[in-house]
């Protein structure tokens, strides 16, 4: 069965259902084909699915009275598991077909080694997945948001107009990751003035990483969390929104593909040890290569996000939604939710 709100979405709760609704949809098209795992893509979207439905819960939560069963918790749990598989994936899939045919034939034998190992812990994962999809609290989860949805049941505030709520929804999420501390990485302050470093080498981008990874890393999921919030409300914004979320969503894949280096580099660490250098020398120098380019990019959007005018746009942006007009009848869950598909 697929959900849809009946009619034309006007309160906070209309769109809180409609997310809710969107996301749920989604993991229900792709269970079945995760569970006889024939293709890694139906493992991405229905990962995406559980991590929207997650942040739809917390975004929207002022509105929502949902059984206890469906809290952000519960699906969290599902998402860690179903993530861990999609790592391994990520991990093989990057190996396999970016880096392995671009190294010399010594280091291609070392990397079907590492893909060897990497398949022992696939199957592991996908022994988990599996476990979880079929565990009674899973189906408990389901159950949950299927009342639900049959029946939604929302806190008073959802009564009120999309129209007068957006602000007040987005502007939190945004503030947070405006005031993320990752924007600090690599550069200094004089007098509250931002002083950009000047052509980084890269032993000094590489110090900086090693140092303020995880920060770094963790500005990416505020950003993802933002994007996510946002992408849901384009069509109450023109093209300068667009623009914003677009940047938000650049922001999220360059830092996304710093981390993926960390991640793939600690992974051959823990299976050459401390002859990984010696053994993939030319796959290593790729890795810091690879995250050296990404910092330059990091940069441009650093410089773009801590301008003052880039941030005063973005919140006035925010501040200022469209009056759309009514008429969006069953096609509004596509068109209300067709940036929900990524």
């Amino acid at each position: 069965m697929k959900y849809t709100l009946e009619h034309e979405p006007k309160t906070f709760g209309d769109w809180a259902y409609i997310a809710i609704a969107k996301h749920f949809n989604k993991i229900l098209k792709h269970e079945e084909a995760v569970i006889q795992d024939t293709d890694p893509e139906e493992l991405h979207q229905i990962r995406v699915g559980m991590r929207r439905l997650r942040s739809a819960i917390v975004g929207f939560a002022p509105a929502l009275k949902l059984p206890e069963e469906a809290g952000e918790k519960q699906v969290g749990k599902v998402a860690k598991v179903l993530g861990k598989l999609r790592d391994i994936d990520v991990l093989e899939e990057t190996l396999k077909n970016q880096y392995q045919p671009t190294l010399p034939h010594e280091e291609q034998k070392y990397l079907d080694q590492a893909l060897k190992t990497l398949a022992k812990q696939r199957k592991k994962a996908f022994k988990k997945v599996k476990k979880i999809l079929g565990h009674k609290k899973y189906v408990a989860l389901k159950q949950s948001f299927e009342q639900w949805l049959n029946a939604p049941n929302y806190q008073d505030i959802g009564q009120i107009s999309i129209h007068d709520i957006l602000p007040d929804l987005l502007l939190p999420q945004v503030s947070k990751l405006m005031l993320h501390p990752g924007w600090c990485v690599g550069v200094n302050f004089d007098n509250g003035e931002i002083q950009f470093p000047d052509g980084l080498s890269k032993e000094e981008v590489k110090n900086i990483l090693n140092n303020k990874g995880l920060v770094l890393h963790d500005l990416r999921k505020e950003g993802k969390r933002s994007r996510y919030n946002m992408e849901l409300f384009t069509q109450f914004y023109g093209d300068v929104y667009q623009e914003q979320v677009k940047d938000i969503k650049e922001l999220q894949t360059v830092l996304g593909e710093i981390q993926d280096s960390f991640v793939l580099r600690e992974f051959l660490g823990s299976i050459f040890k401390q002859d990984l250098d010696q053994k993939v020398t030319v796959l290593s120098n790729k890795l810091l290569e690879n995250r050296y380019q990404k910092w330059q990019q990091w940069e441009g959007l650093q410089r773009k996000f801590l301008n003052r005018k880039t941030r005063k746009d973005l919140h006035i942006t925010i501040l200022q939604p469209i009056l759309i007009k009514s008429g969006i009848e069953d096609s509004q869950n596509e068109e209300a939710n067709q940036a929900l598909e990524t």
